[in-house]
């Protein structure tokens, strides 16, 4: 295994994209959050115990993805239907909205915002769409284009699902369109990883993490094998005596085989996935999420849901490292709970969002300002502030559902 200099080296060659990155984030009676409005930058934490809402807004930002890769209907219904998704509360919301403000690859700004209403019988219909990118715009009213600008032809719309599947077809667009579709959400699951795998281009890891032996075979001919040789690296710091993982054929399907030093052997041992702990293949999973933005350039954003789950706490340093060194190519967003994980003073309040449930309800904001000064002349660091419970969301800067605003063009 190369030393980690010359691991370092190879990672130095590597060019750091300019990231296009959400910088804003509105969420209207989404699941358990009645409203919040959220500045992002290239690396956040949300914040929170179980069960506050921390997976709620990652799952917002995953339903776009999955309505512009297959149909805001499967969107739904894999979540249970509109009913499921729009927040329950007495006040009886009958609709959700998302609004999203951007940064594209070129550099140019825009924002993307819709609201669905539910209808009776688990019907819905997307009430109102909104895209701006740069000096080009349209505006979607129940299934009719309102108001655009910017372009020449504006394709039919429909009620039942997003505008921006059809206006990808137009160049103002597509980029908009390429960077919201290939959103990487993660949730990796060790038993996927162990069975045997289907083999595919290893472009994009899985949700699941049910094509990493693909991936791995992509990383290892990409860019002399630096980003495989990068993630073995840490691997080799979470699981001691770990030498490497490859991929490997078993007939028509693939699997993984690690190389491990065993007492009293002079060449490293071969282990199949099925005999390796849910942690090590957790953590190989996570690193390949992260680290997979270095060589491919559609992935722009990677949500990651609780990433310490099955770590030793003392992997916490490096899974930080990882996750800095990931969001120098993609912005990244990592739920967590984990003091360990933040206990450090390079944690920013920047890169905080604390998230808590009230009565039911999901609360996520920025830091007070108390809590930020306390960061930045560090008396203390997060994970001291997280065991103390004294990292929660400034209640008085969330927005009311009615104060929140998530459109800006007029109709016609």
């Amino acid at each position: 295994m190369p030393s980690p200099e010359s691991i370092n080296q190879n990672t130095l060659q590597l060019p750091v994209k300019r990231i296009p990155f959400l910088t804003r984030v509105r969420l209207l009676d989404y699941r358990s959050i009645a409203a919040c409005d959220v500045r992002l930058g290239p690396l956040i934490f949300l914040v929170g115990p179980n069960g506050s809402g921390k997976s709620n807004f990652l799952d917002a930002l995953r339903l776009i993805t999955d309505a512009l890769r297959t149909s805001l209907d499967h969107a739904l219904r894999d979540r249970g239907g509109v009913h499921q998704v729009r927040r329950r509360s007495s006040g009886h919301p009958t609709h959700f909205g998302i609004r999203l403000d951007l940064q594209l690859p070129d550099g140019s700004q825009g924002h993307f915002s819709f609201e669905v209403g539910a209808r009776s019988h688990g019907d819905y219909a997307v009430q109102r769409e909104e895209c701006v990118v740069g000096h080009a715009s349209y505006l979607v009213e129940e299934g009719q284009v309102v108001a655009s600008k910017g372009i020449s032809v504006a394709p039919p719309a429909a009620k039942d699902r997003l505008y921006l599947v059809n206006a990808a077809g137009l160049p103002e667009f597509r980029p908009l369109f390429d960077v919201l579709s290939n959103m990487g959400f993660y949730n990796l699951n060790p038993d996927r990883i162990r069975d045997l795998q289907s083999p595919d281009k290893g472009e994009l890891l899985t949700r699941d993490g049910s094509n990493l032996s693909s991936v791995l075979e992509r990383l290892e001919k990409v860019h002399g094998g630096s980003t495989k040789l990068r993630i073995e690296e840490c691997l080799s710091r979470i699981v001691p005596g770990l030498e490497g993982v490859d991929p490997k054929r078993v007939g028509h399907m693939e699997t993984l085989e690690f190389r491990q030093q065993v007492e009293g052997s002079t060449e490293p041992w071969r282990f199949p996935a099925i005999n390796m702990s849910d942690g090590t293949l957790r953590a190989l999973g996570i690193l390949a999420a992260l680290l997979q933005a270095r060589v491919e350039e559609r992935v722009h954003l990677i949500g990651i849901e609780e990433p310490e789950v099955a770590l030793h706490p003392a992997a916490a340093g490096i899974l930080r490292d990882a996750l800095r060194d990931g969001s120098r190519h993609a912005q990244v967003l990592v739920t967590s709970h984990s003091p360990e994980l933040l206990d450090a003073p390079d944690v920013s309040a920047d890169e905080l969002i604390p998230v808590m449930a009230e009565q039911g309800k999901t609360l996520i904001g920025a830091l007070d300002e108390a809590t930020r000064d306390t960061l930045r002349d560090r008396l203390y660091t997060a994970g001291e502030l997280l065991k103390a419970n004294q990292l929660a969301p400034d209640t008085e800067a969330i927005p009311e559902p009615t104060q929140l605003r998530l459109f800006d063009l007029e109709s016609r």
